[in-house]
Parts: structure tokens; sequence; C-alpha cells
């Protein structure tokens, strides 16, 4: 089995990469699922605040692989290539390699370009200011992410519109799945 790790900051252009491998007809796990599950069981709601609650809680009361964990448990093993969404740190990227060859696809966009897309999208939990910007980015890099995408296998540079990152993410993923999905 091929996991492919989809890996970057707030508003670097994950969700578009993730839709690409989607359309092309790849199972995509998404590490949020388990954590949302988790939130609605602990507090009875899903929003910004108790996702990162839960996902710092899950990690220290389960261990910093627990989140990978239970996404692995998901996972249909017959499957040749998964795209997983949402991996954060070391020991989740060690759990995912024990499944079997692993890819880690890092989507990056400037600090600058990243807080622009996150005020314009306006997605619940999204940084109003340029400091609650750098603390959510705090947060993130808290939990390792910042090694993922120093170890990534490939890098899609999101400075551009829409169509290029759709336009390289689909060359990606045709060069590293071809038709085996």
């Amino acid at each position: 089995m091929k996991l492919v790790l989809v890996v970057g900051m707030p508003g670097a252009g994950k969700t578009v990469v993730i839709n690409v491998a989607r359309e092309l007809g790849l199972k995509v796990y998404n590490m949020g699922d388990v954590v949302r599950e988790e939130a609605l069981k602990r507090f009875k709601a899903i929003t910004p605040e108790t996702m990162v609650k839960t996902s710092i809680l899950l990690r220290e009361e389960h261990g910093p692989r627990i989140i990978a964990l239970r996404t692995i448990e998901k996972i249909d093993k017959g499957l040749d290539t998964v795209v997983i969404d949402g991996a954060r740190s070391l020991e989740e990227l060690e759990e995912f390699r024990r499944l079997g060859e692993t890819v880690i696809i890092a989507v990056h966009a400037s600090p600058k370009t990243r807080f622009q897309r996150l005020l314009e999208r306006r997605r619940s939990g999204d940084p109003a200011t340029y400091e609650e910007f750098l603390k959510r980015d705090m947060v993130e890099l808290g939990f390792g992410v910042g090694n993922l995408i120093a170890l990534a296998d490939h890098m899609i540079v999101n400075e551009s519109s829409l169509d290029e990152l759709r336009r390289k993410a689909l060359e990606l993923f045709s060069r590293l799945v071809g038709n085996n999905g």
C-alpha cells in the first residue's frame, strides 16, 4: 500500500490538493475526522476551539501517535493508494510508514499569502488578526508539522492561482500513482 500524506500550514492550499486526489478517485482519510468524533463525545460540539483542545487532550492522554492509530483503523487495507490529510508529527509518520510506502507532499505558501487567504475564506476559527494567525501557526508547529514539511518528498509551492495549484497537484498525483488509484 502507498500512503500519500498531504501536509502544510493553515491556508497553504492543502484542501485544494486533497480535492484533486478525490477527483482522481483516490480514497482520502482525514485525521481531523478522528478529532471531530472525539470532540463531539467530550464537548458535544465541534468548534475550532474544541478541535484544538481535543487534539491536545488526545495526545496528552494517549500519546503523540493516537490520532494516526485511530485513522489507520479506518483505512481500507485492500486499496493500492490512500491519501492522508492532517498528519502533523514524526510519530504519526512512523505509524503510517508501518502500514506501507509513505510519500509526503508539502503544500507551501508564504505567511503573508496564507494570512490573506485565511482572511478571504472566512472559515469558522480562521484568524481575524495577524497575531491570531501567528498564534495558530505556533500551535500547528508545536504539534510537529514543520518536521513533516521539512521531510517532504515533494513540495508544491502555492503562491499563484487556484488553477495553477490544481494543475501542479494533478501533475504530481499522476506521477505518483498513475492509474493505480
